[in-house]
């Protein structure tokens, strides 16, 4: 008997995008990360090292289902993030379904540390969406921003300075942005975790360990646990698990 997960190889594009649609609703976040056996979210200060080729062809497919991708600052920063391009297979898929040709990338930043100049920016095949605080909204640098990208203030009346997650997928979701693929960093993922807008988490398991003072994918703490259940896992080359997560409700 054969007791292991289907490998990501053996099935199709087609088959895959319905693994991950199965059971999705709308609005749904989903976050997608990789971390090693012993929990971390990097190996050498950065995630692109972890997966394979498996990992990223599922990765890809997540981005070409989502109406956004959503990514906090310093990721955008560390990860060395392009444009919001996707490949033409996507973009033809993305035609088929009645989608446009790319995702919006909405970028997360408190402080708006963003380089106008960036080709994030000015190679960007659609308008992207800057989620910061009031505060930073109404700064020069929101200003400057405000040229190469929508600027949206998220949030609430009594915290002009703090960026509140609720607030954040809520802007998306009131801009027809329903379907939201989320890229990190832990830090953010741990203000999703702590609001529960977390509706499914897929996670890449690398069979390495890392050890020393590596992020886990979440940082920060929660009022309670987000209990999840189980969807599917797959198999890919070298032995990675590709897990799917989604939230377990009542």
């Amino acid at each position: 008997m054969n007791l292991l997960p289907p490998a990501v190889a053996e099935l199709s594009d087609d088959e895959l995008l319905a693994l991950y649609a199965a059971g999705a609703g709308s609005p749904w976040l989903r976050v997608n990360f990789v971390a090693t056996l012993d929990g971390a979210a990097s190996a050498g200060g950065l995630s692109g090292s972890l997966g394979g080729p498996d990992d990223l062809r599922v990765f890809d497919l997540l981005r070409r289902m989502a109406d956004v991708v959503l990514v906090a600052a310093g990721t955008v920063r560390d990860e060395g993030y392009g444009p919001m391009v996707l490949h033409d297979a996507d973009v033809a898929w993305r035609r088929e379904h009645g989608m446009s040709d790319h995702p919006v990338f909405a970028i997360v930043s408190g402080s708006l540390s963003l380089d106008a100049d960036s080709r994030v920016f000015t190679a960007a095949p659609v308008r992207p969406i800057v989620l910061t605080s009031a505060a930073a909204a109404s700064s020069d640098r929101g200003a400057d921003l405000a040229a190469v990208a929508e600027v949206v203030p998220c949030s609430p009346a009594a915290s002009p300075d703090e960026v509140d997650a609720v607030l954040v997928r809520d802007a998306l979701v009131a801009r027809g942005l329903g379907t939201i693929h989320c890229e990190g960093g832990p830090s953010f993922l741990g203000s999703l975790v702590a609001a529960d807008l977390v509706d499914e988490l897929t996670l890449t398991i690398d069979p390495v360990l890392e050890g020393g003072a590596a992020p886990r994918i979440v940082r920060g703490t929660s009022p309670e646990l987000r209990r999840m259940r189980p969807a599917h896992v797959l198999r890919g080359a070298g032995d990675v698990l590709l897990t799917r997560s989604v939230r377990a409700r009542g």
